[in-house]
Parts: C-alpha cells; sequence; structure tokens
C-alpha cells in the first residue's frame, strides 16, 4: 500500500524534497527538504531502492553546520535505516550547541527564530540521537526541560526565565505526539527514569484522543473538526514502542481504513493558525504510517530502534 505512495511521490517531487501534497497529488516540494527532509529519505529506506535512498541521503549534508534542534529529526529518522554516516556528527553539533543555563540544546537560528527557545517538535529525534551517538547526559537533561515545559509546546527564555510564545499555540495535538515520542524513546536509550513520564503521556493521549485522528488543535470550539493524522500516526509508533498492542493498532487500523488513499495518508494538518496545508497528505505522516506498519508486521526487525 505505502510503497504505491512513495512511488507516486518520486514521479511528483522530481529532485526536489516533498513536504505536503493536496488531495490531488500536488506536491509542495523544497530545495533542501527544510525539518522534514528526513522523514523523506526515512521513507525512501523503509520503501525504496538503497540506492535511490542514498542518494537522496547524501543531501541531507547541509543540515549538518544548520543551527536548529531539529537536526534530531533530519538525522535520526533520515538516516538510521541506511546510511547512518552523518548521524554522529550532527549529534555532536547538537551537543556543542547545549545551553546549561537553559538545561537544552536550544531550538536554534536556521528558520529565522532568535533567543533561546525551546519548542516541544524540537524533540523528537533528538534524544535518541544524542544518547546514541554518546551523549546520554545531555539528551536526558533536554528532555527533562522539555517535560518541566510540557503544559505548553514553544517557550523563550529571558532573563533567567522562561515565557510562552504565541506559536505554536496551546493545544497542538502534535507537539503532544512529539514528545509522547521523544519519551518513549527515552525509555529505550536512557533507562527507567523515563517509564513512568513516558507512560503517563500516553494514558494522557488516549484519555483525550482515543484511537482516533485527533483534533489538530484542541480546546478551540471553530478547530474542533480539522484533524490532524499525522499526530496520530505519530503516537501509534510511540504506543508501539511502549509496549501498547490494541490502542496503536486501532491507531492505524483507522488511519489506513479511513484517511489513506493509493497509499497516502491523507486529512494530515501542517499549520492551521497560518492556514498552511490544513487537510494535506504531509511527508512526516505518511513516514509515521509506514513505520507503524512497519513495526507491526516485525516489531523486533529492522525498526526496532528507529
Amino acid at each position: 500500500m505505502i510503497d504505491n505512495g512513495v512511488k507516486a511521490i518520486l514521479d511528483a517531487a522530481g529532485d526536489r524534497f516533498p513536504l505536503y501534497a493536496d488531495a490531488a497529488g500536488k506536491w509542495r516540494t523544497t530545495r533542501r527538504g527544510s525539518w522534514a527532509a528526513g522523514f523523506w529519505t526515512g521513507l525512501l529506506w523503509l520503501r525504496a531502492d538503497p540506492e535511490t535512498a542514498l542518494s537522496w541521503t547524501s543531501r541531507l549534508e547541509p543540515w549538518l553546520t544548520a543551527d536548529t534542534a531539529t537536526q534530531g529529526m533530519i538525522f535520526w529518522y533520515g538516516t538510521r535505516l541506511g546510511d547512518g554516516g552523518m548521524a554522529r556528527p550532527a549529534a555532536t553539533a547538537m551537543a556543542s550547541r547545549f545551553d546549561d543555563e537553559a538545561g537544552l540544546v536550544p531550538w536554534g537560528s536556521a528558520f529565522g527564530d532568535s533567543g533561546t527557545r525551546a519548542r516541544v517538535d524540537g524533540v523528537a529525534g533528538t534524544v535518541p540521537l544524542l544518547a546514541w551517538a554518546g551523549y546520554p547526559d545531555i539528551a536526558a537533561a533536554h528532555l527533562r526541560t522539555h517535560l518541566a515545559l510540557a503544559d505548553h509546546p514553544a517557550w523563550e527564555r529571558h532573563e533567567g526565565r522562561w515565557r510562552e510564545l504565541d506559536e505554536p499555540p496551546q493545544g497542538w495535538t502534535r507537539g503532544e505526539a512529539w514528545l509522547l515520542l521523544a519519551t518513549a524513546d527515552a525509555c529505550r536509550w536512557l533507562g527507567d527514569e523515563f517509564t513512568e513520564p513516558a507512560h503517563a503521556l500516553a494514558q494522557r493521549w488516549l484519555d483525550r484522543h482515543g484511537t482516533g485522528a485527533p483534533p489538530a488543535i484542541t480546546g478551540r470550539a471553530d478547530t474542533m473538526d480539522t484533524v490532524d493524522t499525522s499526530a496520530a500516526a505519530i503516537a501509534a509508533v510511540a504506543l508501539l514502542k511502549l509496549g501498547y498492542t490494541t490502542e496503536p493498532v486501532r491507531i492505524l487500523r483507522r488511519l489506513t481504513d479511513k484517511h489513506t488513499v493509493d497509499g497516502r495518508l491523507l486529512d494530515g494538518c501542517y499549520d492551521l493558525p497560518g492556514g498552511v496545508a490544513v487537510s494535506h497528505e504531509l511527508i512526516w505522516g505518511t513516514f509515521f504510517l509506514a513505520l507503524g506498519l512497519e513495526l507491526l508486521e516485525d516489531p523486533t526487525g529492522r525498526c526496532a530502534d528507529v
């Protein structure tokens, strides 16, 4: 199923990184892939031939020198299943930017931001990559800080204190899913300290969202009808990693039965407040759906540590 979707993306995107597509399959692409570049290369390692995957993975190299915590996403998911040669230098670059006072690797300036920021989408991938590469203390500190800031998805440090930022907004469910995934990974790479918070986050997800696709933003009446299937796919992978069985199977079944057409996971929401790709196929959504299905089929196989 997903294989057909990957072929369609290759045909549609040409030599540019796919980011999101409308229902007709018209892709918004970028030259360097932005923060989502690794999800495309990771999907190719999962579902395409090694030669194609390797040629795209080599194009991640410019991100090694970028000032962004999303290096974790790019190089963990983008290289773990294939050529991981860039993963270790990426982790070293992130570790070198660790801010002792803030207790994390800052979000960074690669996307035009300034100051010391913490965004919940800077935690997934970063935690396992740092721990795997030999920086477990930094990985643990980074996650602890994000868990302490978990009641809001974005913060800025000012005069020694954290203050909330407006974007991403309160109630952003993909942010919840990213934190759940990072904490689930911490159970594998950092030990028992994170077992209790991981299962607490898992139970909170299930209590709030059940096994369907959640609203892109909760707590606002005007947003409840817009779902984000990518958040559900991320959560399903996290739940599988934590040993849940029934719930992630139900999530993945609903995604494939209700939201997937010709191998394409539709109904993802990129940026609801900005009106960007609010009901689209998102490259990370398709990646996590494929990863979840792979984990279901062979839970101890090649994807067990991704």
